[in-house]
């Protein structure tokens, strides 16, 4: 595989920094109140120079949900999937997802955006890396499921959903900007209301 050029290299240097400055706005502000001037000024760039890389603001949110499905599937493969219980797999995924949405990394996307939603659905990396990670998210829920260390009266579908939810659990939010708890203190408690519930044990 040939070297790729320099032009090439500065086209996905700039590339990955109007990625990494929508992943920022979008974390920060969410996908509403993102606007592609916003993003361009951000990366020191003009709106035109932008629109040679990505066509519309709906391609700019899934650049950046392809490179955090990316960074998820690394963990998993890596750090996650050296855990030897699927249970402990799957709260090791939770605890980072909400590590990485604490450190302002992760991007808000809104659920009810019919636009959106559509750009994201077309979108072939998007829906590859999505697919990926569902499925070694999938095996883990039915392996936990299957050695009783996960309740089976919930669907795996809905256990999935509920692991992706904390991503952008507004609750870890609301507890960093009141300042009363540390980092680890706030992921804990809310690892522990995902995988332990809120009933008295």
């Amino acid at each position: 595989m040939s070297k790729p050029s320099f032009r090439e290299q500065m086209h996905q240097a700039r590339e990955d920094a109007i990625v990494d400055a929508v992943n920022r706005l979008l974390a920060d502000k969410g996908f509403e109140a993102m606007t592609v001037d916003a993003v361009a000024a951000e990366v020191g760039i003009a709106k035109a120079s932008l629109y040679k890389h990505f066509e519309s603001k709906e391609a700019l949110a899934a650049a950046a949900m392809v490179r955090v499905l990316e960074r998820a599937q690394a963990f998993c493969d890596t750090e996650a999937a050296a855990l030897p219980q699927p249970l402990d797999r799957l709260k090791a995924v939770a605890r980072w997802t909400m590590q990485v949405q604490w450190a302002g990394e992760m991007p808000s996307l809104p659920a009810q955006n019919s636009t959106l939603r559509s750009a994201l659905m077309a979108d072939r990396a998007y829906m590859d890396r999505l697919m990926a990670l569902s499925e070694t998210l999938g095996d883990w829920i039915q392996s936990a499921q299957a050695d009783g260390s996960l309740s089976n009266s919930v669907p795996p579908e809905v256990v999935l959903y509920t692991l992706f939810s904390r991503a952008c659990d507004p609750v870890l939010g609301v507890l960093k900007a009141g300042g009363s708890c540390t980092e680890p203190q706030a992921i804990d408690w809310l690892l522990s209301s995902c995988f332990d519930g809120l009933a008295a044990r």
